[in-house]
């Protein structure tokens, strides 16, 4: 369910944000890194899949009565915006606890 690539990116900038201090170029740019991967995961992938959907039904209408043997398209490709949600907190919170054992 969670986004697995907004819980790395937000776990990484988090982590750096720890280990280096929150006011430093490095956790600003982990963070625009973080934020582009997220908005990707949810936002241009999540539009792939939708196209797909469509081709997938305009295949299936335009077929109707000649099956197709070939394979349909993926239709899941990003995440929703709760899954990308979900995978920056467990990101954020994995960093914490490890922070929390290795300081």
């Amino acid at each position: 369910m969670p986004s697995s690539h907004s819980a790395l990116v937000s776990g990484t900038a988090h982590a750096i944000g720890l280990y280096v201090g929150f006011n430093q170029p490095l956790f600003a740019l982990a963070f625009v890194v973080a934020a582009v991967v997220i908005y990707d995961a949810m936002g241009i992938r999540r539009q792939a899949g939708i196209h797909a959907e469509v081709i997938n039904a305009l295949i299936e209408d335009l077929a109707a009565g000649h099956p197709l043997k070939e394979e349909q398209l993926r239709e899941v490709l990003g995440h929703t915006p709760l899954q990308a949600l979900v995978g920056t907190i467990l990101g954020i919170v994995i960093a914490q606890i490890m922070w929390f054992f290795w300081r």
